[in-house]
């Protein structure tokens, strides 16, 4: 959990309900004070390479607000400069430019502000913890040199080995949550440590060990889709966002389970099985109860500590779901901002890709990386001007104040769970300043709802096309007929696969070509909700992913039916009285207007910031 800060000058609470990364950063300035005041201290902690295009490797406004040499971070520089203005007093001639270092607004620059301003650096030499280690947590221990990315990676591969294909309770099954396990990663990650030690922390992904879904291509481990039909899919390239992974220095460590080609919320696969054959992931929290799909795996390996930071997909929602079973942040962006090349599509009118960590900083670091417009993806050009340098920018404890939070009664359901902690989640937004607004329910909102999903009508259709630009030419398996003759596929599908090898070029093209029934129906939804949100002045819509393991109506429709952004955050659990399944997890979402994800991501860090409600599964401590 990261530093809870209302402004420069005050915490907005003294007491968390966990350690705090405050708390360890605390290590930067008792080392660091004695060595500025001593002139020893000249570049023992590691900087961003920066120029006009780039800018510091986080923006959240904490590392960035008591930067005082103009380069948006705080560093040795920063530290040299409090020590060449120690003693400075309000009216002294040089007080204008010591200003800004009186943290503490007592009228002189002591040791206490410049143990402020280096609590503000990425830097932490004391022991690592990798369980529930965010990326802030790997960047200032490597910063410090207490451990590396090589280091940070094979505990990771270890942790794997250790717990993922082992029962840990009685009554429970495997986690299944990794397919494959890179053997080039701690190659790359002694590239990345390589990387620092000339240049510095380049990225807040630099050396960060990640998994994704097993529908990223990603070279040099197969993309099977979770299909064992397709287990020698090794392909020629990195899917566009495991490109930008790769360019800002992660570290792709493993491929994670999914549900068979996206199917459904099992998360069942054949890959790496025989024929006939199959898996279910299971959740870290209960290993007799599903992760939660399609990205399952992503989920179950992220929440159990078994890589830093996963990636999912989401049609109808598969990265939301197993975030809310997982008590994992997830981010379902816009259609447009992050490329689907090189990723196994189930329907492309509504597919997408995005990040799913156990923070919301960790969720805004890994979208960085994946955004951009690309021309093998044309919605993507839609993103133009409307990026903005960061998702770590909007990320205070503050963001919720003055916000106006709108909820459809309907949406909340009628589990004990999921109410009870809705009236706890909307006491905690108003408590971050929000004003809670009840929305009247539009005759139209539940054909939004009701909308169905595309991966009848398009599977085969944009199967076929990643087939024809991806597929490796050694698969045999190349269209769904070919996949059922295999034998090689969840045995289950097997009517879902011979309907959809049915569907014509025709039907497609009436339902998703660019006059088709669902094509026109997204886009009036889209005009329709933002219309909603604009007449009523609303910042964002709120609602609860999921009920305890099970999907909550059709919550899931509201963010794919429009095209919208919506991220994800876990806002508590079910307890004995609820008289439902004790312990298990409730996300609350988030809904926005196009390309709003950074807005978003800030009200999701302000409400984490206030309840905490993240738990690390005891079973994989």
């Amino acid at each position: 959990m990261m530093p809870e800060h209302a402004n420069t000058r005050s915490r907005t609470r003294e007491e968390r309900k966990t350690m705090t990364s405050a708390r360890r950063y605390a290590v930067a300035a008792v080392v660091a004070v004695p060595a500025i005041l001593a002139g020893t201290l000249t570049g023992g902690i590691a900087t961003a390479a920066t120029s006009d295009e780039a800018s510091a490797p986080i923006l959240m406004p904490y590392y960035t607000e008591l930067d005082l040499t103009g380069d948006e971070q705080v560093t040795t520089a920063d530290l040299e400069r409090v020590g060449e203005l120690l003693g400075t007093a309000e009216g002294d001639a040089g007080w204008g430019e010591a200003a800004a270092a009186d943290v503490d607004d007592d009228g002189v620059i002591t040791v206490a502000d410049l143990a402020e301003i280096s609590s503000r650096m990425v830097y932490d030499d004391g022991p690592f913890e990798l369980v529930e280690a965010s990326v802030v947590d790997m960047q200032a221990a490597m910063n410090a040199g207490a451990t590396t990315a090589v280091e940070i990676t094979q505990a990771y591969v270890d942790r794997i080995g250790e717990y993922d294909r082992e029962v840990v309770e009685q009554g429970g099954r495997p986690l299944n949550s990794i397919i494959t396990v890179s053997d080039t990663a701690l190659e790359a990650a002694a590239a990345a440590d390589a990387q620092r030690a000339e240049s510095g922390m380049t990225s807040l992904l630099l050396g960060v060990p990640i998994a994704v879904k097993d529908n990223y291509d990603t070279v040099g481990m197969p993309t099977t889709a979770g299909c064992g039909c397709w287990d020698d899919n090794w392909t020629a390239d990195d899917a566009a966002m495991v490109s930008g992974l790769r360019s800002d220095g992660a570290v792709m460590l493993a491929k994670a389970s999914m549900d068979e080609f996206a199917y459904g919320f099992a998360s069942e696969f054949s890959a790496g099985q025989a024929a006939g054959e199959s898996l279910l992931v299971a959740s870290p929290y209960a290993t007799d109860r599903t992760a939660g799909g399609s990205s399952g795996g992503t989920g179950a390996a992220i929440a159990a500590n078994l890589a830093g930071i996963g990636f999912g997909t989401d049609t109808g929602g598969s990265i939301r779901v197993p975030s809310s079973y997982n008590q994992l942040v997830g981010v379902r962006p816009t259609i447009g901002l992050a490329s689907r090349d090189g990723i196994v599509p189930l329907a492309l009118s509504q597919d997408t890709g995005g990040p799913m960590g156990r923070s919301v900083v960790d969720a805004a670091a890994a979208l960085d990386a994946v955004v951009g417009v690309d021309e093998a993806d044309p919605v993507t050009s839609a993103q133009e001007g409307r990026v903005p340098r960061s998702y770590t920018e909007e990320l205070e404890d503050v963001a919720l104040d003055g916000t106006r939070v709108g909820f459809v009664p309907s949406m909340l359901g009628s589990n004990p769970t999921t109410l009870r902690l809705w009236e706890e989640a909307k006491q905690s937004l108003e408590a971050r300043g929000a004003t809670v607004v009840e929305i009247d329910e539009p005759g139209w909102f539940a054909d939004v709802l009701g909308e169905g999903s595309g991966s009848t009508n398009e599977f085969r259709h944009d199967l076929d096309a990643y087939v024809e630009a991806h597929l490796d030419p050694g698969v045999e398996a190349r269209s769904l007929e070919q996949v059922l003759e295999s034998g090689k596929y969840v045995p289950s599908r097997q009517r879902t696969y011979e309907q959809r090898a049915q569907i014509t070029e025709q039907q497609y093209l009436e339902w998703a070509g660019p006059e088709g029934t669902h094509t026109q129906a997204l886009a009036e939804f889209k005009v329709s909700v933002t219309g909603l949100l604009d007449d009523l002045d609303l910042d964002t819509m709120v609602y609860p992913s999921t009920d305890p393991y099970s999907p909550l109506g059709r919550n899931m429709r509201l963010s794919p039916n429009t095209g919208m952004p919506a991220v994800t955050v876990p806002m508590g659990q079910a307890i004995e009285a609820d008289g439902t399944i004790a312990g298990a997890g409730v996300n609350l979402e988030f809904l926005g207007r196009d390309f709003a994800e950074a807005d978003l991501l800030g009200y999701a860090y302000a409400f984490e910031q206030e309840v905490g409600a993240r738990t690390s599964p005891e079973l994989y401590g």
